[in-house]
């Protein structure tokens, strides 16, 4: 009797602690490939995203969300799919290379005749006011020459939760290496 006892206590625990576990995990959205280039063409310019790097507070698995000025909080139970520095690389490298035509863009060396990208992610939340935040600043560098630009989005939410935020974050994300495409197309 004491055994069956044990056993359903044992079910009855592995049932409440399963039902507090809602996890949701989210990637941001990929970019879409229409124009540009494809891999497999050959370009005579490379591109070599060495790397996009993110403070502490948005390297940990949950999403932010900034609840105050002064207030962020990371959440538990809306976490990233995998690592962010490493989605927010991925897509870049998926809209620089749609969007230079002529440039193979990746996230290895391409040899010693590159231009190399490094982007610094300093803001890349949601916050209490419906916006969502995206900051930083990058710097290629193009034969020796250093080009190094700052930028701060904030971009409205049309609807709650962190899956919109995550969306409009995506958004964000490829409206920025729009962005940095329309300064490197421009290099001698």
């Amino acid at each position: 009797m004491k055994k069956w006892l044990l056993i359903a206590a044992a079910a009855v625990l592995t049932a409440c602690s399963s039902g507090s576990d809602n996890k949701s995990y989210y990637q941001l959205p990929l970019a879409s490939q229409t124009g540009g280039n494809n891999m497999a063409s050959q370009g005579n310019r490379l591109l070599w995203v060495e790397q996009v790097a993110v403070p502490d507070y948005l390297a940990g698995n949950g999403v932010v969300y900034q609840t105050s000025d002064v207030k962020y909080v990371i959440a538990t139970n809306n976490l990233w799919a995998s690592p962010l520095d490493q989605q927010l690389r991925n897509s870049l490298v998926a809209n620089l290379s749609s969007q230079l035509p002529g440039w193979v863009v990746a996230s290895q060396p391409l040899g010693s005749d590159q231009d190399t990208l490094n982007v610094n992610v300093t803001g890349f939340h949601g916050r209490y006011d419906g916006r969502v935040i995206i900051s930083g600043e990058w710097l290629v560098n193009h034969q020796g020459q250093l080009i190094k630009r700052p930028f701060h989005l904030e971009l409205k939410q049309q609807n709650d939760g962190y899956e919109e935020m995550v969306k409009v974050l995506g958004q964000g994300w490829a409206q920025e290496a729009k962005s940095i495409a329309s300064e490197i197309s421009r290099l001698p």
